[in-house]
């Protein structure tokens, strides 16, 4: 490999992770409009494994819009992120699959916590600007519910 096969690799790795940094803090931050726009086209999202939905990026958006609207405290930590770009003999190609583990601990308006676990699956695509979301599935894990401040909360 040449390095600036080398070089485009890193540089691939770089933009996919931002990605999935900009999926995270555009649900945290309730901005579907940027959550909408790291999607393609026709990029769909499946949340079913947490007791979602599955459909269009957009069709989704206004249904986390919805749901998100009772957890005025939310934060994604996205982490052991496993990159795997499309190999075209030996130079990088226009698909890539990031998996990685989440952690997800919120808060109701009522002070009722609520933390969910799992492990979301992102295909991307390359466009003309940029890596874009082809989809997001979600594969929770576990969840934990609680009141802020009982024993044991945290």
């Amino acid at each position: 490999m040449t390095q600036r096969v080398d070089l485009a690799t890193v540089m691939d790795r770089l933009a996919l992770d931002d990605v999935v940094t900009g999926y995270a803090a555009a649900v945290d931050d309730g901005d579907w409009d940027a959550y909408r726009a790291l999607f393609t086209a026709d990029g769909r999202a499946d949340y079913r494994a947490s007791g979602g939905i599955e459909g269009p990026a957009a069709e989704v958006a206004r249904w986390l819009s919805r749901t998100m609207g009772h957890f005025p405290v939310r934060q994604h930590l996205i982490v052991n992120r496993r990159v795997s770009i499309e190999d075209l003999d030996g130079y990088p190609g226009d698909r890539a699959e990031v998996r990685a583990d989440y952690l997800n601990p919120m808060r109701t308006g009522s002070g009722e916590d609520f933390v969910s676990a799992g492990r979301y699956r992102f295909g991307m695509a390359r466009a003309a600007d940029g890596w874009r979301l082809r989809s997001v599935v979600i594969e929770e894990k576990w969840r934990r519910t609680g009141t802020a401040g009982a024993p044991g909360s945290g």
